[in-house]
């Protein structure tokens, strides 16, 4: 059953139209790439720290930035590059589910290497991430409050993306296709407040949701992958080193997003919230983005 698949038509299968950038993508090339440059994700986190937090202390007698404009576009350029990895990576682990289950789609890493389209935007995803650090710069200069949750998400995802990816880990197709769809949605919200638009308040709630989901699914797509390697599946491409990284991330991620799920949604005590930004996870910037954004 397998071998049928690659003997399909695997790069239009799923597309009715392929890009040039994405006709050409060699996966070989990208991956040599990353398996010498991945452990530059350290230095760069570390630059990454010590902007952050000496940009806090360089803003404690500063007035904050407004930044609207800036933000609003850079809102809309990650929405839009989130919308476009969806769907260019979505329709290959429909496909894999359809047509060849949940074991094809945990343990073969045909996403990366038999599909050039969903391949091209893996690797965009992976590189994507170092500039998402970029979330951090606005939340400084704005003088919002820079929760745990906020600084470990970004380096924690960065640092288990292009080690992930160095192993073409196959159950990698999960979390990207999860987080780009989930990040369509978050970063085009951000973009309407920050636009002066107000959708509906209970769609912040609905976001954390998706994010809560998303680590459930992560950890279930885990605790799969663990079970094939225990049973003898040597052909299941996800290293046990990477299945106890990513269920540690996967979890640690859910607690936390629980936890503010709880504070912020539920939680009955209004002192609680008012100590805290109106914010939800991912970006953690002000939900009123286009009203918060004066100098107080």
């Amino acid at each position: 059953m397998r071998s049928n698949y690659y003997n399909d038509n695997f790069n239009t299968r799923n597309y009715s139209y392929m890009f040039n950038f994405e006709e050409e993508f060699e996966h070989s090339n990208t991956r040599v790439w990353m398996t010498e440059n991945w452990t530059y994700g350290f230095l760069y986190c570390a630059i990454y720290m010590i902007v952050i937090f000496g940009g806090q202390h360089l803003m404690q007698n500063r007035p904050r930035f407004q930044l609207r404009g800036v933000l609003a576009v850079w809102n809309t350029m990650l929405a839009c590059f989130s919308v476009m990895g969806a769907c260019r990576t979505f329709p290959e682990l429909y496909y894999v589910l359809k047509n060849y289950g949940i074991y094809h789609s945990i343990c073969v890493p045909s996403f990366i290497m038999h599909d050039r389209v969903s391949g091209f935007w893996t690797w965009l995803f992976v590189l994507s991430k170092l500039p998402e650090l970029g979330d951090t710069i606005f939340v400084v200069l704005r003088k919002q409050p820079l929760i745990f949750l906020h600084w470990y998400h970004h380096i924690t995802v960065l640092l288990y993306s292009w080690f992930s990816y160095t192993e073409y880990t196959a159950s990698a197709r999960w979390f990207i296709v999860m987080n780009y769809c989930v990040h369509s949605i978050m970063y085009g919200y951000y973009a309407l407040k920050c636009l002066g638009y107000n959708p509906p308040k209970n769609f912040a709630m609905l976001i954390t949701s998706l994010q809560l989901t998303q680590m459930i699914v992560g950890c279930t797509v885990n605790i799969w992958a663990a079970q094939y390697l225990q049973d003898g599946h040597v052909d299941c491409h996800v290293s046990p080193t990477n299945v106890k990284v990513s269920i540690a991330m996967y979890f640690s991620y859910f607690v936390l997003f629980a936890r503010f799920f709880y504070k912020a949604y539920m939680n009955p005590d209004p002192n609680w919230k008012k100590r805290q930004p109106e914010s939800i996870p991912g970006n953690y910037r002000s939900q009123n983005g286009a009203d918060k954004s004066k100098v107080q």
